[in-house]
């Protein structure tokens, strides 16, 4: 006899586990089939076709990214807290602009470094750093929009890193950074987190099954995690692109002045979801007339300030510190934006 005493999901536990991202990639048709019908087909053609031509990228990422993983390369970032403060802040502002592992990827392993009394300006250097730029955004970027924008990203994210480090370990005797650690930290993370393999990187990891078995896993989930995201990303540049004047983000974003950055990194900071899904929208913001040094504010901006790499902060120190984390991400994406307005 069946068991009828078992309720079905009540609809907020249903919406928690919907994956937003998908919604509203099914939305957009469907409303678009609502409201304007011959849009759908152009819409979707782009997004196809965007995806299309970033396809050799996407999948030179996903590999790369697979491959350091079923390595174990994580415990490489080890080496960034040992030695001097300042070597430590210059190899963990590089190993975030750098590796592939975003910030909430790494929680457990900061948690306990700053468990056993690594720097905090250290951390903080990784932590502006990471979820700017890794392998798979490099490449997604390069594709979508150029070559020299992503060596400047990839840049800006390291000197954010550098800068954060160096003024965290001057003011670690304010009242901002000292006693930095919540009692409890919430450990937890955005990204699936998995323990990772310890011990020194295996770099032919063909030999043992459970490391060829991560390879798998991690090439399917950033795979889909891609996918879903660039395809979310180029069905809105699609719809920016028919529906948005090109003279309203000209006015707003456009020009070489201060005020395009500064409104660009305010904005940026709020409304930034995703690295990947940004790329596409500052194509099309770009292509309407944004200026490169808003670009560059945006893109820094709201990296920094992501859901993804917010919690990684938010789950360890006390909200002081994450004041902080969020200052220094804005001052620095001003000085960014700045810095690429001239030399772009």
């Amino acid at each position: 006899m069946a068991d009828l005493t078992q309720r079905p999901p009540s609809f907020p536990a249903l919406w928690k586990r919907i994956d937003k991202a998908w919604l509203v990639i099914a939305a957009i048709p469907v409303l678009l089939a609502i409201f304007d019908l011959p849009q759908v087909a152009p819409t979707l053609t782009f997004a196809g076709s965007a995806i299309a031509e970033t396809g050799i990228f996407i999948i030179v990422a996903i590999t790369l990214v697979a491959y350091v993983k079923a390595a174990g390369a994580e415990t490489l970032l080890a080496k960034a807290f040992e030695g001097s403060p300042v070597r430590m802040i210059v190899l963990a502002a590089v190993l975030g602009g750098l590796s592939p592992f975003c910030s909430c990827q790494v929680i457990p392993f900061i948690a306990a470094l700053l468990a056993v009394g690594a720097p905090l300006s250290a951390v903080m250097a990784f932590w502006l750093s990471s979820p700017l730029m890794d392998p798979a955004m490099f490449t997604i970027t390069w594709g979508t929009l150029g070559l020299e924008f992503a060596i400047g990203k990839t840049v800006a994210a390291v000197a954010l890193g550098l800068m954060g480090g160096f003024v965290t370990m001057a003011l670690a005797k304010s009242p901002v950074f000292t006693d930095p650690l919540r009692e409890k930290p919430q450990i937890g993370g955005c990204c699936g987190v998995k323990k990772p393999f310890q011990g020194k990187p295996v770099w032919q990891f063909w030999s043992e099954a459970d490391r060829r078995d991560a390879f798998r896993r991690s090439w399917v989930d950033n795979a889909l995690f891609l996918f879903k995201w660039l395809l979310l990303a180029y069905m809105i540049e699609a719809l920016m692109l028919h529906y948005v004047p090109a003279e309203m983000i000209a006015n707003l974003l456009g020009g070489d002045g201060i005020g395009t950055v500064v409104l660009a990194a305010l904005v940026g900071m709020p409304a930034y979801l995703n690295g990947y899904a940004a790329v596409g929208l500052i194509d099309g913001l770009l292509a309407q007339g944004m200026a490169q040094g808003a670009a560059m504010s945006f893109v820094i901006a709201g990296g920094v300030s992501c859901i993804p790499a917010a919690v990684a902060v938010w789950a360890l120190v006390k909200p002081r510190v994450f004041a902080a984390y969020l200052g220094i991400a804005l001052v620095g994406a001003l000085l960014a934006g700045l810095a690429w307005g001239v030399i772009a």
